[in-house]
């Protein structure tokens, strides 16, 4: 198991460094740079540009550019922003915990609802409840998510209930730390609800199927004809194997969540990384872009592992090795 995961996390390396140098190659290749804009400024000379522009490195080719962020990124230092004025790596750190904070309770909400849902549906199958459980369903798949939060946006603004954008409140440094508490928890409900929505849709049905499937199994039969309990036979026999499918979904679905939560973060003007790599690749801060893209991989890669641990803790027949 230890030579699995440490394996998985070797091939994270190279990954890593071939996603960022991509990035950076296709960042070189937009036109302009930040100091572009500052060109049309007649208070700041050509020779003021061009040493703001070595200073940044940016008079020197792409490869040498991107030598200098990797050498850097490998002590976790990513440069300074020159947008933000700020250092890169602390920019990233506090987005990167709101785009966790977000994906993190968006899927204790999906799978929470989904699973108990999905049973429900099974077992009441043909029934109202199976009936309610497929329309719910049906919306969550259909409805895109940029509508979603785009009509989530329009509910908060004319009820009120909800705050728009950010993640507390503007007087927050008056409040005491239980009240700060409960402004963030307000100010994350609605874009976890509108991030979740299609993905607990889609692990309710198939929760649903796998175990409409494992019902009709044999072993199944051979638990009823013993005389068990019918609730036993559900949840002691039948669930372990119907939820087995599900574990290796985790990992694409925080895949989805994540790309979910870049859409989420910008209409809803959540602070995350999405909202900052829009934000980077607006005012041409390339150092940002690259280190918010590889830290969205490494997120995704580590889900899928999470989750290939997750099938083999569950399904003791499932070895890594």
């Amino acid at each position: 198991m230890w030579t699995f995961i440490a394996r998985r996390l070797l091939y994270l390396i190279p990954l890593l460094i071939g996603v960022s140098l991509l990035t950076f190659l296709l960042m070189s290749l937009t036109p302009g740079d930040y100091f572009s804009e500052l060109e049309q400024n007649p208070q700041i000379s050509p020779a003021t540009l061009a040493q703001l522009r070595a200073k940044a490195h940016l008079d020197k080719p792409w490869y040498v550019r991107y030598g200098y962020w990797l050498a850097n990124a490998a002590r976790l230092d990513f440069g300074y922003s020159i947008a933000n004025k700020r250092p890169a790596s602390e920019l990233i750190f506090e987005r990167l915990w709101n785009t966790c904070l977000l994906s993190m309770a968006a899927i204790v909400l999906a799978w929470g609802v989904a699973i108990p849902l999905g049973i429900w549906a099974a077992v009441k199958k043909d029934g109202w409840a199976d009936r309610s459980c497929s329309l719910i369903a049906f919306v969550g798949l259909s409805i895109p998510e940029v509508l979603l939060a785009l009509l989530a946006l329009m509910f908060a603004a004319s009820t009120g209930w909800f705050p728009i954008g950010g993640t507390q409140s503007s007087d927050y440094f008056l409040m005491t730390q239980g009240q700060v508490l409960i402004d963030r928890l307000h100010h994350l409900i609605l874009p976890t609800a509108v991030l979740a929505a299609s993905e607990l849709a889609g692990i309710m049905r198939q929760m649903r199927s796998n175990l409409l499937d494992t019902l009709r199994a044999e072993f199944v039969t051979t638990a009823r004809a013993k005389g068990l309990r019918e609730g036993s036979v559900i949840y002691r026999h039948a669930l372990r194997n119907a939820i087995n499918p599900l574990l290796t979904m985790f990992g694409y679905s925080l895949a989805s969540l994540l790309s979910g939560a870049f859409i989420v973060e910008n209409v809803m003007a959540w602070p995350g990384l999405g909202r900052l790599t829009m934000e980077s690749l607006t005012k041409k801060d390339p150092e940002i872009v690259v280190a918010s893209v590889v830290m969205a991989t490494a997120l995704l890669v580590v889900g899928n592992l999470i989750a290939d641990l997750l099938l083999a803790w569950s399904d003791p027949r499932i070895r890594v090795k």
